[in-house]
């Protein structure tokens, strides 16, 4: 299981308190882009979207994939688009509801390889005060 990519200021900055995996949506050149890690997670979050009539999905927002090196230029490509992680509508749910309380936030910690997938490891967390800033 190599680790291709680590939030490193995820456990400095936030109380970590349930970790969960889950699979990622990439083009086939982000894959390779992410197999040689150029992947950089820092500053980015996971955001809870969905219609009214349609169920809730993850997406991992502001996560760079830079381009893969022996790909051709590739037109209109955004290496910090918003990318949809896979879960079951079960753990959707129980992340919905455990979001609901004040101050809980789901951060990214590391991505990766599990045999031939790439998996993103993420956590439920609380902000930590930074004691600091408030004096």
């Amino acid at each position: 299981m190599p680790t291709l990519a680590i939030n490193k200021k995820a456990s400095f900055d936030y109380e970590l308190l349930d970790k969960y995996e889950a699979g990622l949506v990439l083009f086939g050149h982000e894959v390779k882009s992410a197999r040689d890690g150029q992947i950089n997670l820092s500053g980015s979050y996971i955001s809870i979207r969905g219609a009214k009539n349609k169920r809730p999905q993850l997406y991992l927002v502001n996560a760079n994939f830079s381009l893969y090196k022996m790909a051709k230029s590739i037109k209109d490509y955004n290496p910090s688009r918003d990318r949809q992680l896979l879960l079951h509508k079960k753990e959707i749910d129980s992340l919905l509801g455990k979001k609901q309380q004040a101050g809980l936030t789901l951060i990214p910690l590391k991505i990766y390889t599990n045999h031939s997938f790439i998996k993103l490891e993420f956590a439920l967390a609380r902000g930590k005060k930074n004691l600091i800033s408030e004096k």
